[in-house]
């Protein structure tokens, strides 16, 4: 035999002789140790064994080497029932685990549902428009109108109320006879966040933040034109103190799509012209600051949030044009 083929059959041999850390008699999962439990109460962990004429050999988890011991020190029923007791503790933990990713899961879907097929909404916190132009669904961004938005304010609240003298009418107008972003539906699909929660009244003299206070607290107006202007609502105040709000109201339908998100859509097709979304207090007086947009079937192309690039509520719009970034709004 060559010098070559000598060597070669000595390493293999070598490695034939090698101890390997599988099951020979006891089974454990791939990468686990098997507890044995012996007579003496001890414990020792190993990762395979067998028995050969009363004797246990088996592979230490702990010392990573092969020994060997009387089969008999070994208390097998109590070997079995840990065994049992482990298994099940893992059953446990994988359908924990399980059900920990199943409700982050839901909580992620109701965060960003789906309002078209292939689009989601962003994280809460902006107000969309999901327009369909060219046969394909389109997610615009809303922006406030009407004010500086107030920065400290939480959430979409009202917070910047008027105060008109007694006796008084003031009309509110956004600036400009027409709204930047442009629906070419007739039923405008509006998505508004919401906070999670049971309905219950706000300190602040709001209505709930979540799905069910939306329902009474946002409405759809049509805007009238007056010397180049969008008039949104005027207010009415009495000699006596009284207040009234009117508006050109559309009947609105406000549904729940999420703990997060709500629907809000015209109920019956509307007419080409201005609108505003706009936000009312539990006693029916109206946020100066609202989201206006047109329904217009054939304007152009709405500046469209690029898919992939929303991230925390920031979407990154397509500007056409020299418009400013998203995040200063409008000035007032």
């Amino acid at each position: 035999m060559s010098v070559g083929r000598r060597k070669l059959s000595t390493f293999l041999l070598a490695l034939l002789c090698l101890p390997v850390p599988f099951s020979l008699g006891g089974e454990a999962a791939e990468g686990a140790a098997r507890v044995l439990v012996l007579t003496d109460g001890s414990r020792e962990r190993v990762r395979g064994y067998s028995i050969e004429g009363g004797r246990l050999r088996y592979y230490s988890a702990e010392r990573n080497e092969w020994e060997e011991m009387p089969a008999e020190l070994v208390d097998w029923p109590a070997t079995e029932r840990q065994a049992r007791r482990e298994a099940d503790a893992a059953a446990e933990r994988s359908a924990a685990a399980g059900e920990s990713a199943r409700r982050q899961r839901q909580e992620d879907l109701a965060r960003a549902p789906q309002v078209a097929p292939g689009m989601r909404l962003p994280a809460p916190g902006r107000v969309y428009l999901v327009d369909r132009y060219g046969g394909a669904p389109v997610l615009v961004l809303l922006d406030q109108s009407g004010g500086r938005l107030n920065k400290n304010m939480k959430g979409n609240i009202l917070r910047g109320i008027l105060n008109p003298v007694a006796g008084s009418r003031q009309m509110i107008e956004l600036e400009g006879p027409r709204a930047d972003v442009r629906s070419h539906t007739t039923v405008p699909e509006i998505y508004f966040p919401v906070e999670p929660g049971n309905g219950a009244p706000r300190g602040d003299g709001a209505l709930p933040g979540d799905s069910e206070g939306a329902a009474g607290r946002l409405r759809l107006v049509s805007c009238e034109e007056r010397k180049g202007n969008r008039v949104v609502f005027s207010y009415n105040i009495a000699v006596y103190g009284r207040m009234s709000v009117r508006a050109q109201y559309v009947e609105t339908i406000v549904e729940p799509v999420s703990d997060y998100w709500v629907k809000v859509t015209p109920a019956a097709p509307v007419e080409p012209g201005e609108y505003a979304l706009v936000e009312f207090d539990r006693e029916g007086a109206p946020n100066e600051l609202v989201w206006d947009f047109a329904v217009d079937p054939l304007a152009g192309a709405n500046p469209a949030i690029r898919p992939g690039e929303v991230d925390r509520g920031a979407p990154v719009l397509i500007l056409r044009g020299t418009a400013p970034p998203p995040d200063e709004g409008k000035a007032p």
